[in-house]
């Protein structure tokens, strides 16, 4: 199937409220606008260069999301254009995030990430990290007023096993509901990132509101390229 018809059949499968985030990194332009085209409009990027370099050559009515580990140090080259940031796992990269958004004289949405995995080499902040960050960019609005925490991501175990995984999601949605009750000027908790190609059905039935999905839509990928 083409392209388009990938994207058009996902579509019809997802229910409304939920986002299709199309993951398209190491994808080429013309993969991107065949996307584009058939109506796709929200992307999601892995690697910081890649976003920018797509960026420049894409239509500007798209809506990039970076899904990717995102250094510190980076952050200043996505920041003045990237609509939601997905796996902010520090203080320190939100600090960041907010200090390139007042140069830009933007407010920048983002995702807490929060470790469920079993696997250590998962990026993700512990539910106590969560707590501590929550905390501290409620009772200091003055120092985050660039940024807007609109939600939390995950990513489950790379596994076969459906019970591991669907314990995970219900996890994090467990863990959401619990901070979704925050109410702030830059803490409002809307959108729970999670699932994936292999696992969004899953993830949906377990209250995911934004699916990141790459292979389904695309074709699997070639890191020859």
């Amino acid at each position: 199937m083409s392209i388009a018809q990938n994207l058009n059949n996902i579509k019809s499968q997802l229910p409304e409220g939920v986002t299709l985030v199309a993951v398209s990194k190491t994808k080429p332009i013309s993969d991107l606008m065949e996307a584009y085209e058939a109506g796709q409009r929200v992307f999601g990027e892995n690697y910081v260069q890649e976003l920018v370099d797509k960026n420049e050559q894409m239509p500007n009515d798209i809506e990039w999301h970076f899904i990717g580990h995102l250094q510190s140090r980076k952050a200043k080259l996505i920041v003045p254009f990237v609509s939601l940031i997905h796996g902010v796992d520090s203080l320190k990269l939100l600090e960041e995030i907010n200090k390139q958004a007042q140069k830009n004289n933007r407010i920048v949405d983002c995702l807490l990430q929060v470790h469920i995995a079993e696997e250590e080499s998962k990026f993700g902040l512990n539910e106590q990290e969560l707590d501590e960050i929550l905390k501290q960019v409620q009772n200091d609005n003055e120092n985050f007023k660039n940024i807007r925490i609109v939600g939390l991501m995950g990513m489950a175990t790379f596994t076969d096993n459906l019970n591991q995984i669907e314990k995970e999601f219900k996890q994090l949605k467990t863990i959401f509901d619990k901070y979704k009750r925050i109410d702030t000027i830059n803490i409002k908790l809307q959108s729970l990132s999670m699932g994936m190609s292999g696992d969004y059905q899953l993830a949906i039935s377990c209250g995911s509101t934004m699916v990141r999905i790459g292979s389904s839509i695309f074709g699997t990928r070639n890191y020859n390229n």
